[in-house]
């Protein structure tokens, strides 16, 4: 979980304009700089405590214990992602090369605590798996700390490769109630950062088979730079089944997708999680500065834009699918209030689910049944009658509760999910789960308008004899490069399906380009999915990303084919590839490979194992899948077989990945802060020592730039 979602100013209602200034762009605003260091503010705000005190968030035995969490630093938390199995060797590496030294090093940390309890790293029980853990230490304590410094470097590598996610564990929970399956087809309305929306990729993908999933993940937002973040996010998980659009979420148009029999059908999905924009109370603790800013008025100013979001996801949300709506905010208004006024709207469309049993020992609080509005000074109203005619665009309707009987027995507000600090350590957080029971009452009128104008945009179209008109829609932010699919007879798919002998059912239309004329650099794979609905909808939404980068033209006059595979693709298109490009090696010599610091210089055939040798003799030179099996782990990366020589093509991150779990040595890799500190002190000291230092330094630099090379050759 991120800082509260950014608004841009259309979305934002307390946001102040700003006029006569041509040089900033209303679009685009500067990022907000923090007025003070985290250091020097004061975690308090007496209208914060006054508020949730009275409207009763937690018991009043439990009131110091709240706010003691609130104001204390977040624990470090995070996911193990990637394969099942490859997940299960990274778990078991984890707790054998990372915990073992952890009681040591926290009380080294701590040398004032010497002697007390440290507490131990543990798996957050209610994450399936033991695949989510938690360290009671913040993310500054293990950057200071020396004997810690192994874990940094692990948490930051592995992040990288994609195999391990650095998450808050609350973050966590709406993706796992939402309970995606390979063949659902959803939608993530206000996805940015993406850290759940990796998750509901992996999700998708949780099946561990070849077989590419039927269903595919959207991940909307209505910040075009911040759309970005979710592309650098999703590349991590280099799944073909994901897709990245920019639009307002309250107004996420009507897309179309192909139906079994051909006919052409408006797209519902069968999950939508619903992250909305919020005051964000619930961050306080990696958030301080809003203990500064702090204010009723936001959640007021937020309750109809979360409403509006809501119901468009409940729209466009099929019959029988589930959708989960959650906040990184305590209030209640923020909360049940748009709940409420949604089911009430519904007329029994829409039904609140039970989601606790889904996450076994999870503490939580239930949702609120009584709650009263008010307004930024902080009085409070028990119906809208007593609410005066000078504060009624403050104080709404729709933000009164239910009677005390219909909220538990008609709209069940009680079965939503909040989640406050003092539970289990964490941020806090809101849960609800709506189910869709039937169609929404005005939906039908709204389909018919919609027909009515895709039907006049058709016989528009059809009139037309002049030149294509203009989008309809408006695209903010950047110009993206077009999507250009292959066509079946495509001539660079010849050469590629001939020299990796790819299988006769693969589809060369799920190839695409990103350029219109010239020479094809990269050639991405997506899903059939994923290509239906752009094809089908890319003057209806702006897509900013998809695909996964599965072929890179390799100019070399020796070369049967133009292109070399693609490491980040090679999950996606390994199922399609033969036989013959193909090779066998053994662990010890994918380690020798993997080691291989020096581009112009990969290890000789020669010196590798009789059997890696004899698997490589009568192998054709050029770009080959180098398979491994690690006792029941099969292994693949992208290789290059010369006359003489053999090398592996894969990242730096991928590739210390793969050396850890082959138990290669990572020495060369490792970076200890620490140690070159104390090392550039020495050299201070010692004038002699000072030129030892220096070419130490210049050594490192050297190695750092190899790595590069072997980086910029992927």
């Amino acid at each position: 979980m991120g800082k509260p979602k950014h608004l841009t100013n259309k979305q934002n209602p307390f946001a102040k304009k700003k006029r006569n200034n041509k040089a900033k762009s209303a679009e685009q605003p500067e990022p907000a700089r923090r007025e003070k260091p985290y250091e020097s503010i004061v975690p308090e705000n007496e209208s914060f405590e006054a508020y949730y005190k009275h409207q009763q968030v937690c018991d009043e035995s439990e009131w110091p214990l709240f706010m003691e969490h609130l104001r204390s630093s977040l624990p470090v938390t995070f996911r193990i992602t990637g394969s099942k199995a490859q997940a299960k060797l990274l778990l078991k590496i984890t707790k054998e090369s990372f915990f073992a030294e952890y009681d040591r090093a926290v009380r080294e940390l701590r040398k004032d605590e010497e002697g007390g309890h440290v507490e131990p790293p543990r798996s957050l029980e209610w994450y399936p798996n033991e695949l989510a853990w938690q360290l009671e230490l913040s993310r500054k304590d293990i950057r200071r700390s020396e004997p810690l410094f192994r874990l940094h470097n692990f948490l930051i590598s592995e992040t990288n490769s994609g195999n391990i996610s650095r998450q808050e564990a609350v973050s966590m929970i709406p993706p796992l109630v939402l309970d995606v399956q390979p063949h659902h087809k959803v939608l993530d309305m206000c996805a940015a950062p993406g850290s759940k929306t990796a998750q509901l990729i992996e999700s998708l993908h949780g099946s561990d088979g070849a077989k590419i999933p039927s269903g595919f993940v959207i991940a909307n937002d209505v910040d075009n730079n911040r759309c970005y973040m979710l592309v650098h996010q999703a590349k991590r998980l280099s799944s073909p089944c994901f897709m990245v659009t920019n639009a307002d979420s309250s107004t996420f148009p009507v897309l179309q997708i192909s139906q079994p029999d051909g006919t052409i059908a408006p797209l519902k999905y069968d999950r939508i999680l619903c992250d909305v924009p919020c005051s964000g109370d619930g961050t306080m603790r990696k958030n301080p500065d809003i203990w500064t800013k702090w204010s009723l008025n936001q959640a007021n100013n937020l309750h109809g834009l979360q409403h509006r979001i809501l119901k468009r996801g409940a729209e466009l949300l099929a019959v029988g699918g589930k959708l989960v709506y959650s906040t990184c905010s305590l209030n209640p208004i923020e909360n049940e209030a748009v709940l409420h006024r949604l089911l009430k709207q519904s007329e029994g469309a829409l039904e609140l689910s039970e989601c606790a049993n889904l996450l076994p020992s999870l503490k939580y609080r239930k949702g609120m049944t009584y709650w009263e509005p008010a307004t930024k000074d902080l009085k409070y109203y028990k119906t809208f009658a007593d609410v005066p005619e000078n504060q009624r665009t403050v104080v709404r309707p729709d933000m009164f509760p239910p009677s005390a009987e219909e909220a538990i027995e008609k709209y069940h507000l009680d079965r939503a999910l909040r989640i406050l600090p003092h539970h289990q350590n964490t941020g806090g957080f809101f849960i609800a789960l709506l189910e869709k029971k039937k169609s929404l009452p005005w939906e039908a009128a709204a389909a018919e308008e919609a027909a009515r104008e895709e039907e006049k945009r058709k016989e528009q179209t059809a009139a037309s004899s002049g030149p294509p008109s203009k989008k309809a829609r408006y695209m903010r932010g950047f110009k993206e490069d077009p999507f250009v699919f292959f066509e079946q007879n495509e001539e660079v798919f010849d050469s590629i399906k001939r020299f990796y002998q790819l299988d006769e059912a693969f589809d060369a239309k799920n190839f695409l380009t990103r350029c219109r004329v010239g020479k094809k650099k990269n050639i991405y794979f997506c899903s059939p999915a994923v290509r239906d609905v752009v094809q089908l909808n890319e003057k209806r939404i702006k897509f900013i990303n998809l695909g996964v980068k599965s072929f890179v033209r390799c100019d070399n006059r020796n070369m049967q084919c133009e292109f070399r595979l693609a490491s980040e693709g090679l999950a996606s298109v390994n199922g399609f590839i033969g036989k013959q490009r193909r090779v066998t090696v053994d662990p010890e010599d994918l380690i020798k490979l993997l080691s291989c610091t020096d581009p112009t210089k990969p290890p000789e055939i020669s010196s590798l194992t009789e059997g890696t040798q004899e698997n490589l003799k009568n192998f054709d030179s050029g770009c080959c899948i180098l398979e491994c099996q690690l006792g029941d782990l099969p292994m693949a990366t992208v290789g290059w077989k010369g006359t003489l020589s053999l090398r592996a093509y894969v990242d730096q991150h991928d590739t210390v990945h793969l050396l850890r779990l082959l138990g290669g040595d990572l020495s060369k890799f490792e970076k200890n802060k620490f140690q070159d500190k104390l090392l550039a002190e020495e050299a201070a000291d010692d004038p002699e020592e000072n030129g030892a230092t220096v070419e130490r330094k210049e050594e490192a630099d050297t190695e750092e730039k190899i790595r590069v090379e072997i980086s910029s050759a992927e």
